[in-house]
């Protein structure tokens, strides 16, 4: 569907006016096909709820969103359909329901999955229910009788901070994905001749061969003349198998005043993160900021595809807005990439010494990491 923002007028503006006010962000009493100023403030009061970018604008994220918002789990028959996975906010009550009562439905992300089926198909069998897989009105029934098994934390971000734990402190052997955004005939930013597409390939590249360096295997999601859409890249990276995502982007800004790094992890803004992704995101956040003396914008939670499709831990940083006369001469320099580089190895290494044998931030350097592999290594 096209972008809808203020001043559009149609059948598509009467459609999510109809959804914002069923979800009570909108008070419309005369329906209206206009997009004005109260329905700005109504999308920009969903987006934030839902961990998108807040601009106001309707795009795909955010209209797959409000169809999302309008399903209540009963509504409808859920099921697995790999061409074409059922998405929802009751997917996303049965995947919470599920990881309650003791079942490893996957992250809760709202899409029906493999791994939704086959957790629902576990429990079907063990309460005598017919084991199809679907989520119809008496498998509906049996999840609202039964009483939550585990409590005191969601299961399924204590499990991947066990996997965390399990890995040990070594770097060498771990698969990571390094993820520079954009890519082919899509530059990203672009401004005065320096592209976001290029510099953060070659931020990428300064960081895998980083990585290699340790003995840890890092996979490019792209080439340069290639651009995966977030799904893909995902997708890319759950074949994998890989430990961590790393996501490389810079941002812009109509204000050529805005400046600093970001960093974002999975989460919806409702009490449902990451605590790997917000840890990890909190050490790249800390160590960028130390090395680099750039303006500390904070880490946050989204609802990207990237940060949310994924099976591991998923983190996505802006580096710098191009935007910027400042940070994009940073960004062109480098010398200055590779500080940047070195930063957001040593903060997956702080992820994983789980605070053991840790150095101030922005102190650890790359020699001090590899003798910590090396005799890490030996010990074994």
């Amino acid at each position: 569907m096209p972008l809808l923002r203020r001043g559009d007028f149609g059948p598509d503006v009467a459609e999510v006016r109809a959804t914002l006010t069923r979800l009570g962000l909108l008070s419309d009493p005369q329906p209206s096909q206009v997009f004005d100023l109260p329905v700005e403030h109504a999308v920009r009061a969903f987006q934030q709820q839902r961990g998108l970018i807040t601009d106001g604008i309707v795009g795909p994220a955010t209209y797959r969103a409000l169809r999302d918002a309008t399903f209540r789990l009963g509504d409808r028959p859920l099921a697995y359909l790999m061409s074409q996975p059922v998405t929802g906010d009751d997917v996303f009550a049965l995947q919470e329901r599920l990881l309650e009562l003791g079942y490893d439905a996957g992250r809760p992300n709202g899409e029906f999955g493999r791994q939704t089926e086959q957790a629902l198909r576990s429990f079907q069998r063990d309460y005598g229910l017919i084991v199809d897989g679907m989520c119809g009105p008496d498998t509906v029934r049996a999840l609202r009788q039964l009483q939550p098994k585990v409590r005191g934390g969601r299961p399924v971000f204590l499990r991947e901070q066990e996997r965390v734990r399990r890995a040990g402190p070594r770097l060498s052997g771990k698969r990571i994905i390094i993820d520079p955004g954009h890519g082919g005939a899509d530059r990203g930013v672009v401004v005065d001749g320096v592209s976001e597409a290029d510099v953060m390939l070659d931020l990428a590249r300064l960081l895998e061969g980083k990585m290699a360096a340790t003995g840890m295997e890092a996979l490019l999601t792209r080439g340069p003349n290639h651009c995966p859409d977030e799904g893909e890249r995902a997708a890319f990276a759950n074949e994998a198998g890989a430990d961590l995502i790393l996501s490389l982007h810079s941002d812009a800004n109509p204000s050529p005043l805005a400046a600093g790094v970001a960093s974002f992890h999975f989460g919806t803004g409702n009490g449902t993160s990451s605590t790997v992704g917000e840890a990890l995101a909190g050490y790249i956040q800390r160590e960028l900021v130390a090395r680099t003396g750039m303006l500390d914008c904070g880490t946050h939670p989204k609802t990207w595809d990237m940060l949310r499709m994924t099976r591991c831990t998923a983190v996505r940083v802006e580096v710098g807005y191009l935007t910027n006369a400042g940070d994009r001469a940073r960004l062109a320099n480098p010398s200055f990439r590779d500080v940047v580089a070195e930063g957001i190895l040593v903060a997956v290494k702080r992820l994983y010494l789980l605070g053991q044998n840790d150095q101030p931030t922005g102190t650890f350097t790359l020699d001090d990491l590899m003798r910590h592999e090396l005799t890490t290594g030996q010990a074994r």
